[in-house]
C-alpha cells in the first residue's frame, strides 16, 4: 500500500486523499482522478468523493476517525439549537464547512468532515483566539445542518414577528437606571413592546425608508415612507404615545427623562445572526414627541454601481474620475436623493487592501468594513474641519466628507484634493452647474475650484414602475415636446408607460431609481470658472459637451420604460 501511495504524485494526494489511499478505500489512480475532478468543479475533495459514490459519508467519517485518532460524533444525536452560535462568524463556518460544538477553557471544539484542512484551523484560531480541536462528523449530516442554520438566519422578519426570537440590542443606560419603578413599567409594557416590534417589522417588509410616530391633540398616527412617498399605516390609541416614546428612547440609548429638547440616537434589531440598524430622532411638538426612525440598510451600499441607474456614459465618466489618484468628486441633490448611497458605492469600489480610506459623517449611516469611519461630534469639538485636519496626518488615499457646509471645511477638502488625495463629498444644490457657484459664494477662490474639482454629479430618485402591472400610455405630441423630448425622439419606435397598481406594488410603483447629471470639469468649464462665469454659462458649456441635465436623464428612463413621464416631471421640476 505504501508503495502504491509513493507512486502517486505527492502534490495531488494530500490530506484526505492520502488517508483514503493508505486505508485501502481508494486506489491511487481513483484518488488522483477525484482530486482533478474537484479542482475542475471547484468543490472540495470530500464532496467529489461522496458525489461519485466512491466512499459513503459514514465510511469516510469512520475511516478518518480511525486513521487520524480523532473523536467521531453523530450529529443526529445532538440538539442543534443548543450549540453555541456566536463563537465563529456564520460566513466563516459556511466557507470552511464546520460547526462549533462547544468551548472548554481556551479550546474550541469544531465539527467537520475534513480534519486535514489546516487553513480552516488557522483562520478560526485567528478569529477566536482559541485553539481549535477537530471532531469528525459525517459530511451529509453536516451539510444539512449548515443549510438549515443558514436558512434559519435568513428567515424574513415577518415570519419572526410573532416568535419572540428577535431582540433589541440595549446597553445599560444611566438615565434608564435612575428612573422610577413606574417609568420602568411603562418602558417594559408588553403591548407597547409588541406594537413597536410589529411596526418595525412591517416597515422593513414594506421596504420603507423611514417610520414617523406623530402625536396630535386628539389622535396619534404612524406613517411609513415607501419609495419616497409617505403613507399612513395606523392610528393607535393616543394614550400609547408616552409609553412608546419611552420605549424607543431606552433602546436608542437616549435620556427618557428629557422631553424638552431634540435627541438623536441609534438602535439595532437582532434576528438570528443578522442585525438591522435604525437611526432615531426625537422632536418635541405641541402634543408630545414626534419620533422619526430611519432604517439603515447596509445592503444598499453594496448593490453595485450598475444597480443605481447610471447610464453607460454617465457610469464611465464617474468611474474614470474616482479612480484618479487625486482630485475632488462632488455629489449634489436635496435630502433623500440617494447621495450617501452613491458615495458609499464609490467607496466600495475603491475599498481594497492597499487603499487607506477615511470618512467623516454626521452621522455614519452604514458600517463599511475596511473603511475608517468617524462621526462628527460638535460638542466635543470634532467638526468636519477638525476631522479633515486629522485625516491628513493619517496617510489617507481616499477621504469622504459627509457634507461641505462652510468655507473652512471646503478649504481643507480642496487642499487635500490638491495634495495627492481623492476627496469625495456632498453639497445641497439643485444641479451640477450651481454647485460651482455655491462654492464661489462660500468664498472658495476660483483657481482652487478649477484645479481641484474633477466631476460633479447631481441626482434625484424617481419611483420605478412595477413590471407586473405597467401599461402603455398615450400623451399628446405637444405634451411630450413640452416635457423635453425632441422631434426625432417621437418616431413611434417606443411607447411611454403609466402606473396601474397591483397587489405586489405601491400604486403602480415598486422601488426607486436614480437619475443623474454627471458633469466632468473640462478645460472649457475651468476657463469659465476662472473668469467667474455664472451657472448658466457653465450649464450651456456642459450641454455642448454632451452632458445631460436631470430632465434629459429622466426622459431616458421614460423611453426605456423604467418610470413614467409624470414622475420625471415632478422630480425634475426645479
Amino acid at each position: 500500500m505504501i508503495d502504491t501511495l509513493a507512486d502517486a504524485p505527492q502534490s495531488a494526494l494530500s490530506g484526505v486523499a492520502r488517508v483514503l489511499v493508505h486505508a485501502g478505500r481508494l486506489s491511487a489512480k481513483a484518488a488522483e482522478d477525484l482530486v482533478k475532478s474537484a479542482k475542475e468543479r471547484k468543490s472540495s475533495f470530500i464532496a467529489s468523493v461522496i458525489a461519485a459514490g466512491a466512499v459513503s459519508p459514514s465510511d469516510l467519517a469512520h475511516t478518518l476517525s480511525s486513521a487520524l485518532a480523532l473523536p467521531l460524533l453523530d450529529l443526529n444525536a445532538i440538539d442543534a439549537q443548543r450549540l453555541p452560535h456566536n463563537l465563529v462568524d456564520t460566513k466563516l463556518a459556511l466557507q470552511y464547512q464546520i460547526i462549533v460544538l462547544g468551548k472548554r477553557g481556551n479550546r474550541l471544539f469544531i465539527g467537520g468532515a475534513d480534519p486535514t484542512d489546516q487553513e480552516a484551523v488557522e483562520r478560526i484560531k485567528f478569529a477566536t483566539q482559541l485553539t481549535p480541536e477537530w471532531v469528525i462528523v459525517e459530511h451529509d449530516k453536516l451539510s444539512k445542518l449548515l443549510e438549515k442554520s443558514s436558512a434559519s438566519a435568513g428567515e424574513t422578519l415577518e415570519s419572526l414577528g410573532g416568535s419572540g426570537e428577535f431582540e433589541f440590542d440595549v446597553t445599560d443606560d444611566v438615565s434608564a437606571r435612575e428612573e422610577s419603578a413606574d417609568t420602568v413599567a411603562e418602558v417594559e409594557d408588553a403591548p407597547v413592546v409588541r406594537f413597536l416590534q410589529k411596526m418595525l417589522i412591517d416597515a422593513i417588509n414594506a421596504r420603507a425608508s423611514d417610520l414617523h410616530f406623530e402625536p396630535y391633540e386628539y389622535h396619534y398616527r404612524v406613517r411609513f415612507r415607501v419609495d419616497g412617498e409617505l403613507r399612513e399605516i395606523t392610528q393607535p390609541p393616543i394614550a400609547i404615545k408616552e409609553k412608546l416614546a419611552s420605549r424607543i428612547k431606552v433602546i436608542s440609548r437616549l435620556d427618557i427623562a428629557e422631553r424638552r429638547v431634540p435627541q438623536d440616537g441609534r438602535m439595532k434589531l437582532k434576528f438570528g445572526s443578522k442585525a438591522i440598524d435604525f437611526r432615531v430622532s426625537t422632536l418635541p411638538t405641541l402634543f408630545g414627541e414626534k419620533i422619526v426612525i430611519r432604517i439603515l440598510d447596509p445592503s444598499s451600499a453594496k448593490l453595485g454601481i450598475e444597480a443605481l441607474g447610471y447610464e453607460k456614459i454617465e457610469r464611465e465618466r464617474l468611474l474614470k474620475c474616482i479612480h484618479r489618484p487625486y482630485g475632488m468628486v462632488l455629489v449634489t441633490g436635496p435630502t433623500g436623493s440617494g447621495k450617501t448611497v452613491s458615495l458609499y458605492t464609490c467607496l466600495n469600489l475603491l475599498n481594497q487592501p492597499g487603499v487607506n480610506i477615511s470618512t467623516v459623517e454626521d452621522p455614519a449611516e452604514i458600517n463599511l468594513p475596511g473603511v475608517n469611519q468617524v462621526n462628527v461630534n460638535d460638542k466635543a469639538g470634532l467638526t468636519f474641519a477638525a476631522a479633515l485636519k486629522s485625516f491628513l496626518r493619517q496617510d489617507p488615499d481616499v477621504i469622504m466628507v459627509g457634507e461641505i457646509r462652510d468655507l473652512e471645511t471646503a478649504d481643507i477638502a480642496i487642499k487635500a484634493a490638491q495634495t495627492g488625495h481623492m476627496v469625495m463629498s456632498t453639497l445641497h444644490t439643485n444641479d451640477a452647474p450651481t454647485t460651482l457657484t455655491r462654492l464661489l459664494n462660500m468664498g472658495v477662490a476660483p483657481f482652487n475650484i478649477a484645479s481641484s474639482v474633477l466631476l460633479i454629479t447631481a441626482q434625484r430618485l424617481c419611483r420605478k414602475l412595477c413590471d407586473l402591472c405597467k401599461k402603455p400610455a398615450h400623451f399628446p405630441r405637444e405634451a411630450m415636446l413640452n416635457a423635453g423630448f425632441a422631434d426625432e425622439d417621437l418616431d413611434g419606435s417606443w411607447k411611454p408607460f403609466r402606473a396601474v397598481g397591483c397587489s405586489s406594488c405601491n400604486n403602480g410603483y415598486k422601488g426607486r431609481v436614480g437619475i443623474y447629471q454627471v458633469m466632468p470639469i473640462t478645460e472649457e468649464i475651468q476657463r469659465i470658472i476662472l473668469a467667474e462665469g455664472t451657472a448658466v454659462d457653465i450649464a450651456k458649456q456642459a450641454r455642448s459637451e454632451g452632458v445631460r441635465d436631470l430632465r434629459q436623464s429622466g426622459l431616458v428612463k421614460v423611453r426605456s420604460g423604467v418610470t413614467t413621464l409624470d414622475e420625471v416631471v415632478s422630480c425634475t421640476n426645479d
